[in-house]
């Protein structure tokens, strides 16, 4: 097992408690990660913010699972680990508790000019006439831009602040929004229009990149604050710098394009230079508490994985496969049974998308139910049939 980042020492003694083979080195990246790779051969890679590559994946004959210690697998390259039959997992929920605070501290800082106050002082400067003049945020409207586990945390502590609560989500219904005690909006735009402040949270997919684009800003009322604590592919960064000199929005992100990729590093962004613009350093998951929580379901994860075969929050399993047939074989528990049925299609020309065997009580009998791409001819289910340990094969169109 190589964990190729930074990572709690409980979760090292966790995956030691299982007896795991650890190897811990979180300075891996690019040419040396795709160097250890090869070297140690791991079955399980564990990255928090690193990269993986197609060429990563393909460095190691035995790696089967690659788990990210956060929330998403943007960082992943989930589709080469497919076509090569890797596990991709991620740790979803364990951080929210902690994004939500980050942005309810650029959300103050915004408000208070935190940032700002703190500056002048260091300067030697008393200034308390220009800093005395903020709104409050008592009784103004937060929408929520996704309503996962993130944006759920945002619910309480808005309204432990005082503020009405508008959200748009593409699971979020009429329904779930009045059990939540928030308004629903069918449009993203809606909440872009009514909202005091904004809050991103919602993953990056092909449907979420660029959501927030220049007509999202067009949309909000000048002076609103804006805050992007999810991922920087969800906002157009022009059409919001436009927003920021034309309307006054006043800004707070956690996410910037361009971000470098390891810890420490050289850092460009035109919209860090912009007035009213507090920008942290993806920090949004990086609480103690967050960070052990993660390590815990880590470990959950490899021990679930080397107990069962299965793989909790696994991100890349086919929703549905090409099969288009179900044999359902009845068959004495019995060695080369299933064998035989899969002589038997492997010479037909069929190939096998899943399949699954269970036991009855007594391990005398057994159901297996495998899902195939082509109807098998007459020919073939006689000859499975034939087999004097099977009661009976049917096949069934899905």
């Amino acid at each position: 097992m190589l964990i190729a980042d930074k990572f709690e020492q409980s979760g090292i003694d966790g995956l030691n408690a299982l007896g795991c083979s650890v190897i811990y080195d979180p300075s891996l990246k690019e040419a040396s990660l795709i160097d250890a790779l090869r070297q140690h051969d791991p079955d399980v890679l564990i990255v928090r913010s690193t990269l993986v590559t197609a060429p990563m994946l393909e460095a190691s004959s035995s790696l089967s699972l690659v788990i990210r210690a956060g929330a998403g697998v943007n960082t992943i390259d989930v589709g080469t680990a497919s076509k090569r039959g890797i596990y991709v997992a991620n740790c979803p929920g364990k951080n929210s508790a902690a994004v939500a605070e980050l942005t309810f501290g650029l959300i103050l800082a915004l408000d208070r000019r935190i940032p700002d106050n703190v500056q002048q002082l260091r300067e030697g400067r008393w200034n308390k006439k220009e800093f005395g003049e903020a709104r409050g945020i008592y009784g103004s409207t937060l929408g929520l831009i996704g309503l996962g586990n993130i944006g759920r945390e945002m619910v309480p502590r808005a309204k432990a602040f005082g503020m009405r609560v508008i959200g748009w989500s593409r699971s979020l219904t009429p329904e779930r929004a009045e059990l939540m005690g928030i308004g629903y909006r069918p449009h993203p735009l809606e909440v872009a229009r009514e909202a005091d402040i904004v809050s991103i949270h919602v993953a990056l997919t092909p449907d979420t990149r660029r959501l927030c684009d220049r007509a999202f800003f067009e949309a909000m009322r000048p002076g609103a604050y804006f805050i992007n604590t999810a991922r920087a592919e969800v906002v157009d960064e022009q059409a919001l710098a436009w927003a920021i000199r034309e309307k006054g929005i006043r800004t707070g992100l956690d996410v910037f394009e361009g971000e470098p990729s390891s810890a420490e590093g050289h850092f460009e962004n035109p919209l860090v230079q912009l007035p009213n613009v507090y920008g942290t350093h993806h920090i949004g998951a990086s609480t103690r508490q967050a960070q052990e929580a993660i390590a815990a379901e880590v470990v959950h994860i490899v021990h679930t994985y080397m107990e069962t075969g299965h793989v909790p929050n696994v991100v890349n399993l086919a929703i549905r496969t090409p099969a288009k047939y179900l044999l359902v074989v009845r068959h004495l528990d019995r060695v080369g049974v299933l064998a035989h049925v899969f002589d038997c299609l492997r010479e037909a020309g069929i190939n096998v998308q899943e399949t699954e065997n269970v036991i009855f009580e007594g391990a005398e009998a057994a159901v297996a139910r495998i899902q195939l791409d082509s109807e098998p001819p007459a020919d073939t289910l006689q000859a499975i049939r034939a087999h004097e340990a099977i009661f009976s094969a049917v096949l069934v169109p899905l």
